[in-house]
Protein backbone atom coordinates (compact mmCIF):
# COMPACT_ATOMS: atom_id res chain seq x y z
CA UNK A 1 0.00 0.00 0.00
CA UNK A 2 1.39 3.34 -1.07
CA UNK A 3 1.80 6.43 1.78
CA UNK A 4 0.49 9.70 1.30
CA UNK A 5 3.93 11.02 -0.20
CA UNK A 6 4.14 8.49 -2.85
CA UNK A 7 0.64 9.22 -4.24
CA UNK A 8 0.87 11.33 -7.46
CA UNK A 9 -1.73 13.11 -8.98
CA UNK A 10 -4.81 11.69 -10.78
CA UNK A 11 -4.07 8.47 -8.45
CA UNK A 12 -7.65 6.40 -7.98
CA UNK A 13 -8.01 4.46 -4.56
CA UNK A 14 -11.18 2.31 -3.53
CA UNK A 15 -11.63 0.69 -0.30
CA UNK A 16 -11.61 -2.95 -0.37
CA UNK A 17 -14.32 -3.40 1.99
CA UNK A 18 -17.82 -2.18 2.96
CA UNK A 19 -18.19 -0.18 5.78
CA UNK A 20 -21.37 -0.59 7.76
CA UNK A 21 -23.39 2.31 8.97
CA UNK A 22 -25.10 0.55 11.93
CA UNK A 23 -28.05 2.39 14.19
CA UNK A 24 -25.63 2.61 16.78
CA UNK A 25 -23.27 4.66 15.00
CA UNK A 26 -25.87 6.93 13.85
CA UNK A 27 -27.22 7.20 17.56
CA UNK A 28 -23.68 7.84 19.02
CA UNK A 29 -23.28 10.82 16.16
CA UNK A 30 -26.41 12.22 17.19
CA UNK A 31 -25.46 12.33 20.43
CA UNK A 32 -21.96 14.40 19.59
CA UNK A 33 -23.71 16.71 17.67
CA UNK A 34 -27.05 17.30 19.01
CA UNK A 35 -28.68 16.57 16.01
CA UNK A 36 -31.68 14.63 17.41
CA UNK A 37 -33.76 14.51 14.24
CA UNK A 38 -36.35 12.03 14.23
CA UNK A 39 -35.47 10.82 10.75
CA UNK A 40 -31.92 9.63 12.22
CA UNK A 41 -33.53 8.04 15.38
CA UNK A 42 -37.18 6.74 15.31
CA UNK A 43 -37.44 3.62 13.39
CA UNK A 44 -41.33 3.50 14.59
CA UNK A 45 -42.24 7.06 12.88
CA UNK A 46 -39.74 6.26 10.08
CA UNK A 47 -41.56 3.40 8.96
CA UNK A 48 -44.68 4.92 8.76
CA UNK A 49 -43.45 8.75 7.96
CA UNK A 50 -40.29 8.29 6.55
CA UNK A 51 -39.72 8.14 2.15
CA UNK A 52 -36.90 5.98 3.43
CA UNK A 53 -38.92 3.74 6.18
CA UNK A 54 -36.25 3.34 8.05
CA UNK A 55 -33.33 5.53 9.93
CA UNK A 56 -31.28 7.21 7.90
CA UNK A 57 -27.33 8.46 8.84
CA UNK A 58 -26.80 11.81 9.03
CA UNK A 59 -24.87 13.27 6.19
CA UNK A 60 -21.99 14.36 8.17
CA UNK A 61 -21.89 11.23 9.69
CA UNK A 62 -21.17 9.76 5.80
CA UNK A 63 -18.27 12.79 5.43
CA UNK A 64 -16.89 12.01 8.99
CA UNK A 65 -15.84 8.70 7.38
CA UNK A 66 -13.73 9.84 4.98
CA UNK A 67 -10.94 9.67 7.14
CA UNK A 68 -11.09 6.20 8.24
CA UNK A 69 -11.53 5.23 4.88
CA UNK A 70 -8.86 7.13 3.51
CA UNK A 71 -6.66 5.42 6.13
CA UNK A 72 -7.24 2.26 4.06
CA UNK A 73 -6.38 3.02 1.22
CA UNK A 74 -2.89 4.77 2.00
CA UNK A 75 -0.53 3.43 4.18
CA UNK A 76 1.77 5.18 7.02
CA UNK A 77 5.46 6.37 6.11
CA UNK A 78 8.12 7.90 8.86
CA UNK A 79 8.63 10.81 6.71
CA UNK A 80 5.27 11.99 7.67
CA UNK A 81 5.26 13.49 11.22
CA UNK A 82 1.19 13.65 10.74
CA UNK A 83 -1.74 14.03 8.29
CA UNK A 84 -4.38 17.22 9.35
CA UNK A 85 -7.52 17.64 8.06
CA UNK A 86 -6.88 20.88 6.12
CA UNK A 87 -10.51 21.49 4.90
CA UNK A 88 -13.37 20.88 2.43
CA UNK A 89 -13.56 22.65 -0.92
CA UNK A 90 -16.83 21.39 -1.99
CA UNK A 91 -18.99 18.58 -0.47
CA UNK A 92 -22.31 17.31 -1.86
CA UNK A 93 -25.16 14.68 -0.06
CA UNK A 94 -26.64 12.69 -3.36
CA UNK A 95 -28.82 9.88 -1.80
CA UNK A 96 -29.40 9.17 2.20
CA UNK A 97 -27.34 6.24 3.64
CA UNK A 98 -29.84 3.75 5.30
CA UNK A 99 -29.39 2.40 8.82
CA UNK A 100 -27.36 -0.97 8.62
CA UNK A 101 -26.32 -0.25 4.63
CA UNK A 102 -22.35 -0.18 3.79
CA UNK A 103 -20.77 2.34 2.03
CA UNK A 104 -17.42 2.50 0.14
CA UNK A 105 -14.96 5.48 -0.98
CA UNK A 106 -12.87 5.92 -3.96
CA UNK A 107 -10.52 8.89 -3.96
CA UNK A 108 -8.86 11.04 -6.79
CA UNK A 109 -5.74 12.74 -5.73
CA UNK A 110 -6.58 15.76 -8.14
CA UNK A 111 -3.82 18.25 -6.52
CA UNK A 112 -0.46 18.06 -4.76
CA UNK A 113 1.09 21.56 -3.59
CA UNK A 114 4.26 22.27 -1.47
CA UNK A 115 3.52 24.56 1.89
CA UNK A 116 6.12 25.77 3.97
CA UNK A 117 5.01 23.03 7.11
CA UNK A 118 4.74 19.97 4.46
CA UNK A 119 2.60 18.94 1.07
CA UNK A 120 -1.13 20.17 0.77
CA UNK A 121 -3.58 17.00 -1.24
CA UNK A 122 -6.69 18.08 -2.55
CA UNK A 123 -8.90 14.59 -2.79
CA UNK A 124 -11.92 14.30 -4.62
CA UNK A 125 -13.91 11.56 -2.48
CA UNK A 126 -16.79 9.76 -3.66
CA UNK A 127 -18.84 7.63 -1.13
CA UNK A 128 -21.00 4.71 -2.80
CA UNK A 129 -23.96 3.28 -1.24
CA UNK A 130 -23.90 -0.97 -1.20
CA UNK A 131 -27.59 -1.77 -1.59
CA UNK A 132 -28.49 0.87 -4.24
CA UNK A 133 -25.11 1.43 -6.23
CA UNK A 134 -25.70 5.05 -5.67
CA UNK A 135 -23.47 7.83 -4.21
CA UNK A 136 -24.56 9.08 -0.94
CA UNK A 137 -21.93 12.23 -1.42
CA UNK A 138 -19.18 13.82 -3.28
CA UNK A 139 -16.55 16.21 -2.16
CA UNK A 140 -13.19 17.71 -2.43
CA UNK A 141 -11.08 17.26 0.91
CA UNK A 142 -7.97 19.05 1.61
CA UNK A 143 -5.09 17.38 3.70
CA UNK A 144 -1.98 18.78 4.88
CA UNK A 145 1.12 16.07 5.71
CA UNK A 146 2.96 17.51 7.81
CA UNK A 147 6.73 16.42 7.26
CA UNK A 148 9.20 14.39 9.86
CA UNK A 149 11.69 16.95 10.84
Amino acid sequence: MKSLIDLREGEELTQKAWMQITQNDIDTFADATGDHQWIHLDKAKCEKESPFKTTIAHGFLTASLMPKAFSQVVGTSQRVASTINYGIDSLRFLSPVCSEDSVKYTFVVKEITKKNSGLLYKVEASCKIESSGELALVGTFLMLAVMAQ
